[in-house]
């Protein structure tokens, strides 16, 4: 199968998905089309916690602030899933999480080897659906249907022990690297950030869930809020701290938008602490 996650909404992943079925066919899945527009460490944060479940795949990943400039397309061995899409470090959690480093093969897409794609009806029957610039891919604005979407579908085709047969990668020397911020831990005080806030108001920091075990409540920046193991722990409209399904602290309101409970949003850095029995840090 091959994978689709994007910023694009709709209908972009139409058009990537088009092209992928002019190649193969592959199963298309989509991971999500609506991550935050041109964030990159949300999409890296969710594509690290989803795509591990699936069995292995090609993943086309296309959050791509950088489209048009200079930044690479990068296609990603991780084990014996295949990964493709921007070199701004967006795949990098994802693949580490599919294969440890030393099972990792990077490369770097040749943009201008690419077989661009163009709509069928613009070219006789039997003709290949190639781009009429030669030199490079078709838009400089939608790299997503031009370059990515026809490397995801020859890397589909040759698998990922194929990989160096194909013309249009080659090895990567470098490459954009990237690290979630860690955060700074002690027996009575985390000091974290919020990594990312889900559809539900759920603010996910960085600070790991083992830092509520044995606690009843803790103070958030200043603010004393109980810990509970579920949303229902607390009456409906109230705040909880709680370890999510990923294994961080997660700041929550049951039934309610945490985020707007608590003032933050991602990036926002935030403090936890103990509190006693009476409520006292």
């Amino acid at each position: 199968m091959i994978t689709l996650a994007s910023d694009f909404g709709s209908p972009y992943p139409a058009a990537m998905k088009g092209v992928i079925l002019q190649r193969t066919d592959a199963r298309l899945v989509d991971v999500a089309h609506d991550f935050p527009r041109q964030d990159v460490r949300s999409a890296a944060f969710w594509l690290r916690e989803v795509l591990p479940y699936f069995p292995p795949a090609t993943h086309l990943v296309v959050v791509d602030p950088g489209v048009g400039t200079d930044r690479n397309a990068l296609v990603l061995r991780a084990g014996d899933h295949v990964l493709v899409g921007p070199d701004n470090g967006v795949l990098l959690p994802a693949a580490r999480q599919l294969a440890d480093d030393f099972d990792l093969e990077r490369y770097v897409v040749d943009e201008t080897r690419v077989e661009s794609p163009a709509p069928t009806g613009s070219v006789p029957p039997g003709e290949p659906t190639t781009s009429s610039d030669p030199d490079g891919p078709a838009s400089n604005t939608f790299h997503g249907r031009d370059v990515f979407a026809p490397a995801a579908a020859e890397a589909h085709e040759v698998g990922p022990d194929g990989l160096e047969t194909l013309e249009f990668l080659e090895p990567a020397t470098e490459y954009v690297s990237f690290e979630f911020p860690e955060p700074t831990l002690s027996t009575d005080r985390a000091v974290g950030e919020v990594l990312v806030v889900d559809d539900f108001g759920n603010a996910i920091t960085n600070v790991p869930g083992s830092f509520l075990a044995d606690r009843e409540r803790i103070t958030v920046d200043g603010q004393q809020v109980p810990v509970g193991d579920t949303f229902a722990s607390v009456p409906v409209g109230d705040r909880l701290a709680t370890v999510g399904s990923h294994g961080y602290v997660e700041l929550d309101v049951n039934r309610g938008r945490g985020d707007e409970a608590f003032g933050l949003e991602p990036g926002d850095q935030v403090g936890l602490e103990p509190a006693d029995e009476n409520g006292d840090t």
